[in-house]
């Protein structure tokens, strides 16, 4: 046997040290198990493809969860296409709701709930925007988008028309604001470019077979925003609010706070167009400051091809940063926030190298094992099927990425290290997080382009403490979005703004879940609503669930509800 020198055994023992926690941390995250199936999900999506490379094909559709029936469980709808005219496929034509049994399975309750309505669904969005109780359900479609009205008896109508709300384009990702501050919820819808069947244009991949023709090819189309009158109605106030730019090419939006002033903004991900931020004045009307807050272009003042958006707090610096899906070839960012602009870390924090080959559509920060920073979760695919043959180290379907933060903005894709399922290539598009049993860590589901949805069960990831909150607002809106929930423990200061939308073209579910580590006990949860009033609960023990419900008046403090 060979005998080892005392500088060898020193180098080893030093190795040792280094990749012993790196090992047993790897060894103990969580894992994600595809139970798709055993839950009962059947869903499989339709793009209507049949051969005439039709623009709406390439970019699908998205998800949400939803807790359409009160009753505490999370349950999950998957926006679908349908056929086009005279081509038929035999596939599924409507989107598919599926009610939580509460013991791991999934129902199809989509013709009980009035949902078997046949459109061409590309996004979603939830929230309680008439303040009665019960989450509405709104879905951006091709041609003419629809507002379903929840009745609190398990179905819903469609109150698009009564509600006076109109948009015919080619909507993509919307979202539930309240811009003005009034309590009521109102409305963003992202759109993409002017296209019909008839002004379909062909392009090829290798100069000889057809493909999809991009959006350089289109002209741009107007976003939406909607007003919310508090009576069941809506105002277009789109180019009151100036919002209005028809060079736009929207496939992503995210409304987030960026610059703390108490008014959400809003930011629109456009492909192969410069991003818009529209900075809320207070005063019903936006300042469009992409460019100056340098997030319009990547650092070769190129315009890239963006899709999905998410806002999140990832080094716990009090002010949210963004994460953006890009085009293959054109790595993620990771836009930190500095205040009054952004800088890209994406580099620097291992995501860019890591995601330069793969096509993202939804993304989105999420803590999955619940230590107290936000990790990332990307949805990978192409749009075109034959990618591979043209370029060799580019596929259809790719893994999705899970960046786990680790400290000091970095990140490390443990995508591999957390179960055989989760490495499984995809086409993957819409993308969400939510509870779906109420364990207190988050789950993910993922609608793929023309073909099954998944659904990935966390399991392990409330080793950890944890504590699950859902607000209630009175005097603000009633889903509680726009408000910031700031958690404090042993550990450190978490901040988290609720919002509805972002990811691609999907709904998260309305809750906030904190990850305090092993942290004996909560110190403090503040609630910052969005009409100024401030909630606080004090010395809070973890590992349960909380409802917090605004008071309506100040001082601020306290109804605690489990």
């Amino acid at each position: 046997m060979m005998k080892l020198t005392s500088l060898t055994k020193w180098v080893l023992i030093f190795i040792a040290l280094i990749w012993l926690p790196h090992a047993t941390a790897a060894a103990t995250l969580p894992q994600f198990v595809d139970i798709t199936k055993e839950a009962g999900i059947d869903f499989v999506h339709n793009t209507g493809a049949f051969g005439g490379k039709y623009l709406p094909e390439e970019i699908a559709s998205g998800c949400a969860f939803i807790d359409y029936n009160n009753d505490g469980w999370q349950d999950i709808l998957l926006v679908n296409g349908k056929d086009w005219d005279g081509h038929p496929t035999g596939k599924r034509q409507t989107m598919g709701l599926y009610q939580n049994n509460q013991d791991g399975t999934f129902t199809d309750v989509t013709e009980t709930a009035g949902l078997t309505v046949e459109v061409y669904g590309l996004g979603a969005a939830v929230a309680d925007y008439d303040n009665d109780g019960d989450e509405d359900l709104y879905i951006s479609c091709l041609g003419a988008d629809r507002l379903f009205q929840n009745q609190g008896d398990g179905t819903f109508i469609d109150a698009t028309k009564p509600a006076g709300i109109d948009n015919p384009g080619l909507g993509t990702s919307c979202a539930w604001l309240d811009y003005d501050n009034d309590g009521n919820l109102d409305l963003f819808v992202a759109n993409y470019v002017e296209w019909t069947p008839e002004t379909n244009l062909f392009c090829t991949l290798d100069g000889v077979n057809q493909s999809y023709c991009g959006p350089r090819s289109y002209p741009g189309q107007a976003s939406k925003l909607f007003r919310n009158r508090g009576d069941g109605t809506f105002t277009d106030v789109s180019r009151i609010a100036l919002i209005e730019d028809s060079t736009s090419k929207s496939l992503g939006v995210c409304v987030f706070d960026y610059n703390d002033d108490g008014f959400p903004d809003i930011f629109e991900a456009n492909d192969t167009q410069p991003n818009k931020l529209y900075q809320n004045n207070g005063d019903g009307t936006f300042i469009e400051k992409g460019m100056l807050a340098g997030i319009a272009y990547d650092e070769r003042g190129i315009a890239r091809g963006a899709m999905g958006i998410d806002a999140g707090d990832y080094n716990g610096s009090g002010r949210e940063s963004l994460v953006i899906g890009n085009f293959s070839n054109e790595m993620m960012n990771l836009y930190h926030n500095e205040g009054e602009f952004f800088i890209d870390d994406a580099p620097i924090a291992n995501i860019g190298y890591a995601s330069l080959l793969t096509l993202t559509f939804g993304c989105f920060f999420f803590d999955f094992d619940l230590d107290g920073k936000l990790d990332i979760f990307a949805a990978n695919g192409h749009i075109e099927s034959d990618i591979n043959a043209v370029q060799s180290e580019v596929t259809y379907a790719q893994p999705p990425h899970l960046f786990h933060n680790i400290g000091d903005g970095q990140f490390e894709d443990v995508a591999p290290k957390v179960g055989s399922h989760l490495q499984k290539p995809i086409v993957g598009r819409g993308a969400a997080y939510g509870d779906i049993d109420n364990d207190g860590d988050w789950d993910l589901l993922v609608n793929s382009s023309n073909s099954a949805a998944r659904l990935y069960r966390n399991d392990g990831g409330n080793r950890n403490s944890w504590i699950k909150l859902r607000l209630m607002g009175t005097t603000s809106n009633r889903s509680g979005i726009g408000a910031k929930i700031i958690v404090r423990s042993k550990s450190g200061t978490q901040t988290h703004t609720l919002k509805s939308g972002a990811s691609y073209c999907s709904q998260s579910e309305l809750a906030a879940i904190f990850g305090i580590g092993d942290d004996p006990q909560i110190d403090s949860i503040t609630v910052k609503w969005l009409n100024g009033t401030t909630d606080q609960v004090v010395d809070v023990e973890p590992n349960q669930f909380l409802i917090i419900t605004q008071t309506r008046h100040e001082p601020s403090t306290h109804l605690l509800q489990k």
